[in-house]
């Protein structure tokens, strides 16, 4: 993505430490975090600094390679049995999204070769960029699949962030709107607040503003509205987990945008790599969703008169908070799932055809 003139990737290895574009500054303040160690990308991960399935999927591999360079002792057993401790540190990081344990998979796999331990180093920081470039490059032919259903002058709602922010670059859900907008369609986006983080408002907002796309930021509660008064012509929202038979984990919102959806008429799409579904989950109830802190929902953070970021209450300080981060939306809702490969119906019989191909 381009920022200031510059174009960064979201997340990326420089020596031992792993660099990424710190979200929870933006949009007010641009700034790279430096992880110097592997502990430290698991809290990066955990405390949403680095957030959005694909981009903490390549974290999540920059964070194994960190740790297999920090291991200091000859044995090998020894390096291997490190190197399981903290693949399950950096998997508990963020439970829900399916592309964080990919990522690391992608990495171990790729290490254990021989009995060398500088030459497992060496693959494992030459197979966490190689994930990397892989996921830019299926992001990109999301984009181009996505964009054959955006027609021009539509417009187009999404929820939360699957922009170039949640990859390593280009986004998912996004993806078909910049090909879109690179392919001169007129198109307009309603980008949802998405509360309690406001990742729409900030994060998704923030890029389109980049890419100068139309857009124009709605609350939470006002989809229906719009959608009732055709405004809105087509749905793209991204995910964090997809099952076996369609059901699609995203974050919170999410469900009750399709069932929307559907009872106006729109298309819903979901935009994501196949590595974001899972073949161990026969249904959305088999896979966790995460519960964060309260203090999300007490608290909202923005710019105050004298341009400096501050963290303000809102709620009561005796009321108490329920804060699950993601919800389950059942393939029914779902119209199809843009992937790099192709779009795909949302049932099980289309995605097991889909993936026997891969």
């Amino acid at each position: 993505m381009i920022i200031n003139s510059i174009n960064y990737r979201t997340v990326w290895m420089q020596g031992s430490y792993v660099c990424m574009i710190n979200q929870t500054l933006l949009p007010f303040q641009f700034e790279i975090y430096k992880s110097k160690n592997h502990l430290e990308t698991a809290n990066a991960i955990k405390n949403m600094i680095i957030r959005g399935a694909p981009a903490i999927g390549a974290a999540g591999a920059f964070g194994l390679a960190q740790a297999a360079l920090e291991f200091e002792g000859e044995n090998f057993n020894e390096f291997k049995n490190y190197i399981e401790r903290d693949f399950s540190l950096l998997n508990s990081s963020r439970p829900t999204a399916n592309d964080l344990k990919y990522g690391l998979d992608f990495v171990k796999s790729r290490m254990f070769s021989d009995n060398s331990i500088a030459n497992s180093k060496m693959r494992a920081f030459e197979a966490a960029r190689e994930y990397a470039d892989w996921s830019i490059q299926v992001c990109k032919n999301i984009g181009m699949h996505g964009n054959k259903l955006i027609q021009n002058s539509q417009k187009i709602l999404t929820h939360c962030n699957a922009g170039a922010l949640a990859c390593v670059d280009f986004g998912t859900a996004l993806a078909p709107i910049r090909i879109a907008h690179y392919s001169k369609k007129n198109i307009f986006v309603y980008v949802d607040e998405t509360r309690p983080r406001n990742q729409g408002s900030s994060l998704t907002a923030w890029e389109l503003a980049q890419e100068k796309i139309g857009h124009a930021i709605i609350a939470d509660n006002a989809a229906g509205f719009f959608m009732k008064n055709k405004n809105i012509d087509l749905v793209i929202v991204g995910a964090d987990r997809i099952a076996m038979n369609g059901d699609v984990v995203n974050k919170i919102g999410t469900y009750e945008k399709a069932v929307l959806a559907k009872e106006n008429n729109i298309s819903f799409y979901v935009a994501a790599p196949l590595s974001t579904f899972d073949i161990n989950a026969e249904n959305g109830d088999d896979i966790p969703i995460e519960e964060r802190a309260e203090d999300e929902l007490f608290y909202i953070q923005g710019l105050d008169e004298d341009e400096k970021i501050r963290k303000i209450r809102i709620a009561p300080k005796e009321s108490a908070a329920k804060n699950p981060a993601f919800d389950v939306t059942t393939a029914k809702y779902i119209t199809g799932i843009i992937t790099e490969n192709g779009i795909i119906k949302p049932t099980k019989d289309e995605i097991w055809k889909f993936m026997k191909k891969v």
